[in-house]
């Protein structure tokens, strides 16, 4: 219960500026500050303390637009005084002198925004929780009801319900109905309960250096993109499913486990982090099942977000190493050494995963190689025989791409979602459960 109450603290005391000495800020320019600070965290080379104070000077020195009122637009021309805006937000709680300076305030109250904007852009819907079908002990109360039995729980007694079987019991038996009411426990009735779900969620982020590809329309990245999404879903989970249990991995040649608070400021790897910089998908399912068979939940998942196919593999022993030399003489391969890992370690505070085997490295453009292919699947289809459901993100403006991802979901029975950046009101849904496909689009769209 503890834990739930921490994953609300910031939305359960979110409180709106009113007038007074504290209001320095309006709503809406703390929103445009938010804004851009969402915005430079996510960057590749996230700002430091003092170069966000000067981005920040900037936006609100603009000039206020027409439609504002005279007193909005004081309150903009006399925001800060001389007081630095970024110690006026560490006062506030947004923000801490650090190179990673988002606080738990910061990070949730932006996330929370980011959602609000992602739930006004799409289609309006019902609102739903987990499913499931099973009827059983839960905090889920029925329209339904039974009859109870011995060993139930009384507390979601049907009382009027009750009364009137009572009633119906004594006319049939041509019995005077008297006050007070004579009960027997064949009377009693009950709602029916929903079956309480967990569940734990594994999600996998591609870090591989094609991730940091511009995108189109002024976009930024698609690892920015990736991490917006992330960020968000990660405070859409807290905030409507704070008992279930969230992981985060990001993965390149190898992948490593990430707090989830530091979402914001994962980086790509690139050529110059010693062949890192390869899509391992099987690294990242297996670290995400590993996480899983410790985690006590019965309904467990792995979300992949990734901009293409996989291009590395782990090769367990030299035999299987022959095999691929046998059929590609110049193949490369490839075993971090303890200076890269320290290196890793140090630089990024996350510890790779790795065991005592090589990576095989194959790159080739919009294609996979096969035996990182039959690699990749084996990995997946351990997870799933482990009763784990697997989801893969698309997010890359190339089409192409999407086969594979298609293929893969449609050997595990999962969903392929493919979202292209430059039409971002529209999102492919390949579901394999159904065996349909649809195109989820904007209100706007």
């Amino acid at each position: 219960m503890q834990h739930s109450i921490v994953n609300f603290l910031y939305f359960l005391n979110e409180k709106k500026n009113s007038k007074g000495s504290d209001s320095a800020v309006s709503n809406e320019q703390l929103s445009k500050i938010l804004k851009t600070m969402a915005k430079q965290v996510i960057k590749e080379k996230t700002p430091s303390v003092q170069d966000l104070e000067k981005i920040l000077r900037g936006i609100t020195q603009e000039q206020p637009s027409q439609s504002e009122t005279d007193e909005e637009s004081k309150n903009e021309l006399n925001i800060h005084g001389n007081e630095p805006i970024t110690k006026y937000l560490q006062k506030k709680g947004y923000l801490k002198d650090d190179k990673r300076w988002l606080t738990n305030k910061g990070f949730f109250e932006i996330g929370q925004r980011m959602l609000e904007d992602i739930i006004q852009a799409i289609n309006e819907g019902g609102f739903g929780l987990h499913e499931t079908k099973n009827m059983g002990s839960g905090s889920t109360i029925l329209d339904t009801t039974k009859k109870l039995e011995i060993g139930d729980d009384i507390k979601n007694l049907d009382i009027p319900k009750t009364i009137l079987n009572s009633v119906q019991r004594s006319r049939h038996k041509r019995l005077k109905t008297e006050l007070p009411i004579q009960l027997e426990f064949e009377d009693f009735e009950k709602f029916e309960t929903r079956e309480e779900v967990n569940v734990a969620v594994v999600y996998c982020i591609d870090l591989s250096s094609t991730m940091k590809y511009s995108l189109g329309s002024d976009e930024g990245t698609r690892i920015e993109a990736a991490k917006k999404a992330l960020w968000a879903l990660y405070v859409l989970n807290k905030k409507f499913f704070p008992n279930d249990s969230i992981y985060v991995v990001g993965f390149g040649s190898l992948a490593s486990e990430i707090k989830q608070r530091d979402i914001p400021y994962l980086k790509t790897f690139d050529a110059n982090d010693n062949f890192l910089h390869y899509t391992n998908y099987q690294a990242a399912f297996r670290l995400a099942l590993k996480i899983l068979k410790k985690d006590g939940s019965h309904n467990k998942r792995i979300v992949m977000i990734t901009d293409g196919q996989p291009s590395a593999c782990f090769v367990d022993d030299e035999s299987q190493k022959n095999v691929i030399l046998s059929d590609k003489p110049y193949s490369h391969f490839y075993k971090p050494d303890d200076v890269i890992l320290a290196k890793i370690k140090n630089e990024r505070e996350v510890k790779l995963d790795i065991r005592n085997e090589m990576v095989y490295l194959c790159y080739r453009y919009k294609q996979v190689d096969s035996a990182i292919d039959a690699k990749t699947l084996q990995e997946a289809k351990k997870c799933k025989r482990e009763g784990i459901e697997i989801d893969t993100i698309m997010v890359s403006e190339e089409e192409e791409l999407l086969s594979y991802v298609e293929n893969l979901e449609k050997h595990l029975k999962g969903r392929a979602y493919y979202i292209n950046p430059e039409k971002i009101d529209k999102i492919l849904i390949s579901d394999f459960i159904s065996n349909k496909k649809r195109l989820l689009g904007s209100k706007h769209g």
